[in-house]
């Protein structure tokens, strides 16, 4: 099991060999997304190639957790945002989900297919040795579990791995979309069978991938797209998909819409365009901004909370750090909570007139207030 030490404050700007670590909480606090993280770090390594971001949002129920996402934004800016995001979506993940952690998030700007390298990864995986504790990280977007199991091998604070791990935790985040959908499903038609109904998938990567697979096997009509398009084909035989154009699956003629490739799809833009009555998904910050969720609930279109229905890998790779050890009966079990908590939310959405993101953000607030009491 890994040994996590509390959180505490580095006092030191600089890491081992050409690595040089910094806060920049102040320049981040400048940002709209900024929302009172508690600190943000950059690390840089020209030599290797490595320029992270490790924001973390809030440690009140624990130490930070969160994935590390390979990606080659468009500026320091922009993956300093998405850093940012990511990190509160998972402070309010494990919030909501019951878990004794923060939120947090990584960030390296690299292109994953041609820029991540063994030098790049032993670099960040210097880094985050040497933030002690007060981050714990995980596969995410550009970042395989090979990848993982390469940071583990060099530091410890890292979790969902072949190695001293739980494994690949995409399939379980899967399980707790895939029982989300049933729970929207029940909630806005009385019955949550999934046979003859249209779900149009965002994105076939391996949690996407694994909800078409679930999907599928209780009868569902798939439409499919994603930005590889052998994937695409691969999935229209495995599952008689229909191959959508990655533009026009957010407009696609189906039931259910569910994103599960990155965020901001659902914005002011795309909302007019959407034809599912349900949105569904396990892509993270799904909302281009907090108040498209009132743009759905105005025309009658029912959102799970992305950081609700998506936290199946998180709460996995969290048994990781139980004193009593893994044990992935429990994990399922936990798992199995998602789609009472979704329904608890829809509920009181639709008796309180608000957003069911407002309602979600309550419940995870409320749980780290009461946590700061004691």
């Amino acid at each position: 099991m890994l040994q996590v030490q509390e959180p505490r404050t580095l006092r030191r700007t600089a890491g081992a060999g050409s690595l040089a670590i910094s806060d920049i909480t102040a320049e981040a606090a400048a940002l709209p997304a900024f929302a009172n993280h508690e600190w943000v770090w950059c690390g840089r390594d020209e030599k290797r190639g490595l320029t992270a971001i490790v924001a973390i949002h809030n440690t009140t129920l624990g130490p930070a957790l969160g994935g590390t996402r390979i990606w080659p934004h468009e500026s320091f800016e922009a993956a300093l945002t998405d850093a940012l995001r990511l990190s509160r979506g998972m402070t309010y993940k494990s919030a909501v989900a019951g878990l004794p952690l923060g939120g947090g998030k990584a960030v390296i700007i690299a292109d994953p297919k041609t820029e991540k390298s063994p030098a790049l990864l032993t670099a960040y995986a210097e880094m985050l040795a040497s933030l002690e504790g007060q981050y714990i990280t995980a596969e995410d977007v550009g970042m395989r579990l090979a990848d993982a199991d390469f940071l583990r091998a060099r530091t410890p604070n890292v979790v969902g791995t072949t190695k001293g791990g739980s494994g690949n935790p995409s399939p379980f985040t899967a399980e707790g979309v895939f029982l989300g959908i049933k729970a929207a499903l029940r909630h806005r038609h009385g019955k949550e069978s999934l046979a003859g109904v249209r779900v149009a998938v965002q994105g076939l990567g391996s949690v996407g991938w694994s909800l078409c697979e679930k999907l599928h096997g209780e009868g569902a009509a798939l439409l499919v797209s994603d930005i590889d398009a052998a994937r695409v084909e691969k999935a229209s035989q495995t599952f008689a998909a229909v191959a959508i154009k990655p533009e026009e699956i957010i407009a696609a003629e189906a039931d259910v819409f569910a994103p599960c490739a990155l965020g901001s799809v659902i914005s002011r833009q795309t909302i007019p365009s959407l034809k599912a009555r349900i949105v569904a998904g396990s892509a993270n910050n799904q909302l281009a901004s907090h108040e498209d969720a009132q743009l759905l609930m105005e025309r009658g279109i029912l959102y799970a909370p992305d950081y609700v229905i998506n936290a199946g890998g998180l709460i996995n790779v969290a048994a990781e750090l139980s004193p009593d050890g893994y044990w992935r009966e429990a994990v399922l079990e936990k798992i199995g909570k998602i789609p009472e908590t979704l329904s608890d939310i829809f509920m009181r959405s639709q008796a309180e007139g608000r957003p069911t993101n407002d309602i979600a953000a309550e419940i995870a607030m409320e749980r780290i207030q009461e946590a700061a009491k004691i």
